[in-house]
């Protein structure tokens, strides 16, 4: 029986090649065995080549194959252990969402899509990712910044079906999201600005009316090669490219309304046009939204309808006890309007891939502060009045010790 070894990584075919070239193709084929052997070397052969072939095509292009993962994707896979264990914590760290909200993803149209939609697998009980683990993989996407080579270890697929599954999931996701009443993103109606109104007085008395934040949010985008979008997309007074969008936080830490992914050479009152529309025309009288002092607060059709803060130089007149009245009413705005800080910290610490999906994470967001219950505006405590009432001295107390031009800041005038 011929005999044939190999050594390391290539094929000692020498022995072959010699006995073919010297006619004795006999010596080979003179029984099943030494067949089914030589065909196996040379498979294997084949098989080995065209893996060193892969290893030396680009060796700066890593990635990692079939055999380097776990050999099934729906037994056993780090993903499958965290799935079954059905630990609302270990959702939340990982997706953002607890496992009720997972489910109810799951039942709102998602996994009917996954099965049925045109570009997905149509065979169903050969996918490498079932629904389930196709929205743990698009989750696990969006709420964090990690490398894909990470996304193929925790769900055991190769790079191109990452990529296939991640493009045809969030597709598939934002039609989901689409039709969940908890992550649409409306203005308020009738009595609903009253109890937002009120959740704002139960920790700043003087803001009645107040029912809402807004501010503006600019992501960073690569600076494109394309003229048009270039221009488009540069802003001239922070002199870098962005894409701007607009929020407006309700007092319950919920977006309801916001003007997403617009160039970031847009001014903000470009943007928050629909905005000052909702507020002229379906807002009642007395509500209000506070900004900070750099927002602007419309045309005079809108007046009073947007509070800031007092600006630096800002020039106060009035008798001793009117402007104590003011400057206690500009300290609540201050201190209310930090609550778009947090949503907007909320906003981008849950969601990783915010700058290239907005949509869905805003929308994701709403679910996430409506269904979870984790959201900073909505849940601070009366223990946290300390916070609230005394936020501008407690962040900035140090500062304004060495601060020797403080008392420019806002110029008072006591008339007698």
């Amino acid at each position: 029986m011929t005999e044939i070894i190999f050594q390391g990584s290539l094929m000692d075919d020498l022995a072959v090649q010699f006995l073919l070239l010297n006619g004795d193709e006999a010596d080979l084929f003179d029984n099943d065995e030494s067949a089914q052997v030589l065909a196996t070397a040379l498979i294997a052969g084949i098989k080995i080549s065209q893996e060193e072939s892969i290893n030396t095509w680009n060796p700066h292009c890593l990635y990692l194959c079939q055999p380097q993962l776990l050999p099934n994707p729906r037994v056993d896979t780090p993903w499958q252990v965290l799935y079954r264990s059905q630990n609302d914590r270990a959702f939340i760290t990982t997706m953002g969402i607890d496992v009720d909200t997972f489910a109810s993803l799951l039942t709102s149209g998602f996994a009917q899509r996954w099965y049925e939609t045109p570009g997905g697998d149509p065979r169903i009980e050969r996918g490498s990712l079932d629904a389930v683990g196709a929205l743990g993989l698009v989750l696990h996407y969006l709420s964090s910044t990690m490398h894909a080579v990470s996304l193929q270890q925790i769900f055991a697929i190769i790079p191109s079906t990452v990529t296939r599954y991640l493009h045809f999931g969030l597709n598939l996701l934002l039609l989901s999201l689409r039709t969940i009443r908890d992550a649409t993103i409306r203005w308020l109606e009738g009595p609903e600005f009253a109890c937002c109104s009120a959740l704002v007085v139960a920790r700043h008395s003087r803001l009645a009316g107040a029912f809402s934040s807004i501010d503006g949010l600019k992501l960073p985008v690569q600076t494109s090669d394309d003229v048009d979008i270039e221009n488009a997309t540069f802003n001239g007074w922070l002199s870098e490219h962005f894409i701007s969008s607009v929020l407006v936080f309700s007092a319950e830490g919920v977006v309801i309304a916001a003007r997403m992914n617009a160039p970031g050479s847009w001014h903000d009152s470009r943007l928050a046009h629909q905005i000052y529309a909702s507020l002229r025309d379906h807002t009642p009288p007395t509500y209000y939204i506070v900004a900070d002092t750099a927002f602007p607060r419309g045309t005079n059709n809108i007046h009073g309808r947007i509070c800031a803060p007092l600006k630096q130089g800002q020039r106060l007149q009035g008798s001793v006890a009117e402007i104590d009245e003011r400057m206690a009413f500009n300290r609540e705005l201050l201190s209310y309007r930090q609550t778009a800080e947090w949503g907007m910290r909320g906003l981008q610490g849950a969601f990783g891939r915010l700058r290239d999906l907005i949509e869905i994470c805003v929308r994701l967001h709403n679910l996430h502060a409506i269904r979870v219950g984790i959201n900073q505006i909505r849940t601070d405590t009366d223990d946290d009045a300390a916070v609230w009432q005394d936020f501008e001295n407690m962040l900035f107390s140090e500062q304004r010790g060495k601060d020797h031009v403080s008392r420019y800041h806002v110029t008072l005038q006591y008339l007698e």
